[in-house]
């Protein structure tokens, strides 16, 4: 399909009086990062068939800019190919259309690693059962101001107590947020609402459920955009789970539900509690393989520091009925909105990785039609705990989990997996080798 042509142009939204030049071509890597480049529109129809070639080791290279997995190769490449589908002219970016792309090797020998590839995989496991997934996507984030005496170079931008659910100028000066949340829903990724949230100068724009790869494709296009529009601000916008002692964390919340021809198939009105069958086995698949989705929900060092108790996160895989302090909380809709939550996610997470782990999980749970354990009543960080849903307390434990789940390892792909674990198990050790300002402050003066 050429760029160039009216039906191109329409569909990607453009505005008939200012030209597209540019396309950017972008794909996730694992981190969950916005990788690509920009393309001159005279030459997007030669890189729409024949695909945009870039170095695979991009995606075994670390945050700190180190190829940890590729090298053994010899850094062969790996090609993007645009999805003409996902085209969007970008608003804030006049003259800029963007696409999402999906990956191939550059050697038929040589295995891919392709997040968005790999959910594609496990949703086609879920259609051979008569399922379709669906998911609705809530990211939080912490919109900042570069400021070179704090520290990490930012502070916040709205530093209040007491503003969740607010919006407006105390919260929004400028109206930088709620333009945000405009020029999402104008490129078509269901963004309905936003608001200030909890903590200080932490926002969440919402977006509406659909099916689970075009769910992934609007929470990685959210990112990425959001980031691009804080910059054009002169802010910072970071999906880091807990950037501020002093405050909670940024959550990555997932509702999944199944549809079978076409109908809510978690729903049953005559059953105990308006819930099928096909509910209780889902979820119990996914508290089943909790320890090793916790890689991919929250797969940074830093994201467990938000998972203690009183946080609104769990520190426990359990479920509950609308108990929004357990790993999946049942929200009190039923019939055609019957769903589950899991509330364990790190705003750090890589939407695809995170999608398709807990829906491969519920897939299993689906095929040996696991029970869950009871649910959880009242204040889950209270309840009695037990060795068997304790949650990895570190990311090291919860790589160490996904690297025995045989279950996971084969539906996202081997090489993924072990790409994946490669690459974190060194951020940890960089991070255990690394004198922090916590220990010069402790122990520097004192001993």
């Amino acid at each position: 399909m050429a760029v160039q042509s009216s039906d191109a142009l329409a569909a990607a939204g453009a505005d008939p009086t200012v030209p597209i030049t540019s396309v950017r071509v972008l794909y996730s890597d694992l981190h969950g990062i916005a990788r690509g480049k920009d393309v001159p529109v005279q030459e997007f129809d030669r890189i729409a068939e024949q695909g945009l070639a870039f170095c695979s080791a991009v995606m075994g290279t670390d945050l700190r800019h180190t190829p940890v997995v590729g090298g053994e190769e010899g850094y062969p490449d790996l090609h993007a190919h645009p999805d003409v589908s996902t085209l969007r002219a970008l608003p804030w970016e006049p003259g800029v259309a963007c696409c999402l792309s999906d990956l191939a090797s550059a050697h038929p020998d040589v295995p891919v690693v392709d997040p968005r590839g790999a959910l594609k995989a496990v949703t086609a496991d879920l259609e051979s059962l008569g399922l379709a997934p669906v998911v609705g996507p809530e990211l939080e984030f912490f919109l900042l101001v570069p400021d070179p005496s704090a520290p990490g170079g930012v502070r916040r931008l709205v530093d209040r107590l007491s503003m969740v659910y607010t919006v407006g100028p105390q919260v929004d000066p400028g109206g930088t947020v709620r333009r945000m949340s405009e020029c999402l829903a104008e490129v078509g990724l269901g963004t309905f609402a936003m608001n200030h949230e909890f903590m200080n100068s932490q926002y969440e724009i919402n977006q509406l459920h659909c099916g689970a790869v075009e769910a992934a494709d609007r929470a990685f296009r959210l990112k990425a955009h959001v980031k691009d529009m804080a910059a054009q601000a002169g802010l910072v916008a970071t999906f880091m789970g807990k950037p501020f002692n002093d405050q909670g964390g940024s959550g990555f919340h997932l509702h999944l539900s199944l549809e079978r021809d076409g109908a809510n198939a978690l729903g049953a009105p005559d059953a105990p509690d308006g819930v099928a069958d096909e509910l209780r086995h889902f979820v119990g698949g996914i508290l089943a393989h909790a320890p090793a989705t916790m890689a991919l929900l929250n797969p940074t060092v830093n994201a467990y520091r938000r998972l203690v108790p009183d946080s609104l996160a769990p520190t426990q895989a359990n479920w509950g009925w609308d108990n929004r302090s357990t790993f999946v909380r049942i929200p009190p809709e039923r019939g055609p909105a019957t769903r589950i939550e899991v509330r364990v996610g790190d705003g750090g997470a890589n939407p695809y990785l995170a999608t398709a782990a807990l829906l491969a999980a519920g897939a299993h749970g689906l095929r040996e039609r696991t029970e869950p354990p009871e649910p959880i009543s009242g204040d889950a960080y209270r309840a009695e705990q037990s060795e068997a849903t304790r949650l990895p307390h570190c990311l090291e434990d919860a790589l160490d989990a996904l690297d025995g789940d045989t279950v996971l390892r084969e539906a996202l792909g081997a090489p993924l997996v072990d790409m994946f674990l490669a690459m974190k198990r060194f951020e940890v050790e960089r991070h255990r080798a690394w004198t922090s300002d916590w220990e010069l402050e402790e122990y520097l003066h004192s001993l």
